[in-house]
């Protein structure tokens, strides 16, 4: 198995990218864009299936990736991270983390600010809980489902 393949037990995650698989609320083409760029880049980050599903369980992961000295996360709206990671008792440190929107952000835009020169993400793609201006706040590329969609 290479260093990529291994999963990051014990290690504090730079990279995390959420596959988002429990909710539809993320564009499939956006998160497959930012894993396929990510896969094929040849730096480690930590794939985790679902941050909603694992806030709920508590996952000891968490603590993890909220204690890391720096992380960028690709997920979901930065408010509805940091309140994942907070409703598990692990808050995000604002400093140490920037979190990248794949719900509104093309997957170019994600996977290039992950793969900044340092490694982390600049927060460029999305570390905002304020929509870009004439933004509703939902995709609107016709691949994420119409209404709550499971939203949660």
């Amino acid at each position: 198995m290479s260093e990529t393949e291994k999963p990051t037990t014990g290690a504090s995650p730079g990279l995390v990218y959420c596959r988002c698989a429990y909710a539809r609320v993320v564009p499939r083409k956006v998160k497959d864009g930012v894993l396929e760029t990510l896969a094929g880049s040849g730096v480690d980050f930590d794939a985790v299936p679902d941050l909603c599903e694992m806030s709920a369980r508590r996952d000891p992961r968490l603590e993890e990736i909220a204690g890391a000295k720096d992380v960028t996360i690709a997920a979901c709206y930065p408010r509805a991270v940091r309140w994942l990671f907070s409703s598990a008792g692990t808050p995000l440190d604002k400093e140490r983390v920037t979190i990248l929107n794949m719900r509104e952000e093309t997957a170019e835009a994600v996977a290039a600010a992950m793969l900044t020169p340092d490694g982390h993400g600049t927060g460029t793609a999305g570390d905002s809980d304020v929509p870009a201006a004439g933004d509703s706040g939902g995709a609107s590329n016709g691949d994420a489902p119409t209404g709550d969609g499971g939203n949660r």
